[in-house]
């Protein structure tokens, strides 16, 4: 089992940095708690914060890697497929927006090699899109980094599964690798097909729930699996596309669509069942990330631990 925390390492050279804050700014109060242990500024915080004391030239890459390495509570690693619109009233082209980043907090983006597959399914039909991709600059509120992109064309109604498995990425602050299998679920005139099905992937969440046609407020439930058999108790990390993404800039926006009431409503944690099954409450209109951590068959890759995480993308609605 992978631990995904932030390394002894990283907290010492966040409570450096901010250590080098407080000696400059008196006036302001301590960023570290009682036990000197937990940053309790954010990521986007913490860029800030350099801004304003006239240090960004100098601590601007420590922050890009302070932001790697942050708790999960703070933000966590997310593989998106991204298109504006889960729910279309008709086909035509759409692009998929594939940065690895931090979806809540507008964070880090990620270098990841070329995905090992991607393709589609709609009535069962699998289609390779692997050449469809290419490769793009993704602008996060911190830094520029590597993403991919696919233009499609959706012909006809139903549902279509697009299914990625990007190359693993290796998290040098852990000693680990990441590789999250990701899929969204497109619908074209509300006619259902494949959305609840069960692809074998070696990590996956199964929707219960139709992942388009959620209002907010509503309950999505998925059931954790890999190869077909539930994942009891799998840990599961909750996080809302704060930032929604500019598809023609191709970047997040610059103003986020809510402010958190604290650090750990940025990434949440939930846990499945015995069965593998979990249920979340949307409580605000936008899309939705789940990802299931570890629960693949693969724990090795190039002889460093893998964590096989499944992803899976929703869409909660306003009420009209």
């Amino acid at each position: 089992m992978v631990l995904r925390r932030a390394s002894p390492a990283g907290l010492s050279y966040l409570k450096l940095f901010l250590g080098i804050k407080n000696a400059i700014s008196s006036t302001t109060s301590p960023v570290i708690n009682s036990d000197g242990d937990f940053p309790l500024l954010n990521f986007t915080q913490l860029k800030k914060l350099t801004q304003t004391i006239n240090l960004q030239r100098f601590l601007a890459p420590a922050i890009v890697a302070i932001g790697c390495i942050l708790p999960t509570y703070a933000s966590a690693h997310f593989q998106m497929i991204y298109t504006p619109e889960l729910l279309r009233a008709k086909g035509g082209n759409i692009s998929l927006k594939m940065p690895f980043t931090h979806p809540a907090a507008s964070g880090h983006v990620m270098k990841v090699d070329h995905p090992q597959a991607f393709y589609m399914i709609k009535k069962g039909k699998k289609t390779n899109l692997i050449d469809s991709l290419s490769e793009i600059e993704w602008e996060s509120a911190v830094d520029k980094g590597h993403a991919y992109q696919a233009d499609v064309k959706l012909r006809g109604l139903g549902d279509y599964v697009f299914i990625s498995k990007p190359s693993p990425y290796f998290e040098a602050e852990e000693g680990f690798y990441i590789q999250q299998i990701t899929k969204t679920i497109v619908n074209v005139g509300g006619l259902p097909t494949d959305w609840n099905k069960d692809f074998g992937l070696a990590a996956e969440i199964v929707p219960l729930t139709k992942p388009y046609a959620i209002y907010e407020g509503g309950i999505f439930t998925g059931v954790v699996k890999s190869r077909g058999q539930a994942v009891p108790f799998a840990e599961i990390e909750v996080e809302f596309v704060n930032y929604v993404p500019e598809m023609e800039n191709n970047r997040f926006a610059k103003t986020p669509l809510m402010i958190p009431a604290a650090d750990v409503f940025i990434t949440q944690t939930i846990y499945a069942d015995a069965n593998g099954t979990f249920n979340y409450a949307l409580p605000k209109a936008g899309q939705w990330g789940f990802a299931a951590l570890d629960v693949g068959e693969q724990k090795v890759y190039k002889d460093k631990a893998l964590s096989q995480d499944a992803v899976i993308w929703v869409e909660a609605t306003k009420l009209p």
